[in-house]
């Protein structure tokens, strides 16, 4: 499956789950095209995707950071695969920890699980959540396309 995998990271915390997120890609034999997203950068979308994987972390009382918002206008039609991770600080309230994977999972309409991490994935816990993610969107995708 060629699986598209676009992120967002402010302090590196969205770019350690991505790492990690691309790793379990590519170990089930996936070709992933993986980029951090930034003003300016020419993103490859010409080509067909069967997965668009997306990640952000969560700015100004839960919103989708700038950066992605520009490269979701760029992708212009939405979607029809689109599954959601991010990383956000519960200390600024549980009504806004990762409100950009809330965002952005309304906007596209996204059956996929969500998958939310506390700053970093600095525990087993995190691992195990990452790759339980990745497993599940897989799963669902693969029954569509093989």
């Amino acid at each position: 499956m060629r699986i598209l995998l676009a992120y967002d990271s402010l302090s590196g915390n969205t770019k350690m789950v991505a790492e990690e997120v691309e790793a379990e890609l590519v170990r089930a034999q996936h070709d992933v095209t993986s980029f951090r997203v930034h003003p300016g950068a020419q993103y490859p979308l010409e080509t067909d995707y069967d997965l668009f994987i997306l990640g952000a972390w969560t700015a100004d009382l839960g919103r989708t950071p700038p950066d992605m918002k520009d490269f979701i206008a760029e992708l212009g039609t939405k979607p029809p695969h689109v599954a959601i991770f991010g990383t956000g600080e519960t200390q600024w309230s549980m009504a806004y920890f990762c409100g950009a994977v809330d965002r952005m999972a309304t906007y596209f309409a996204s059956e996929y699980p969500r998958l939310k991490i506390e700053q970093m994935p600095n525990n087993e816990r995190d691992h195990v959540a990452i790759q339980e993610w990745v497993a599940e969107v897989l799963s669902m995708r693969e029954g569509v396309v093989k």
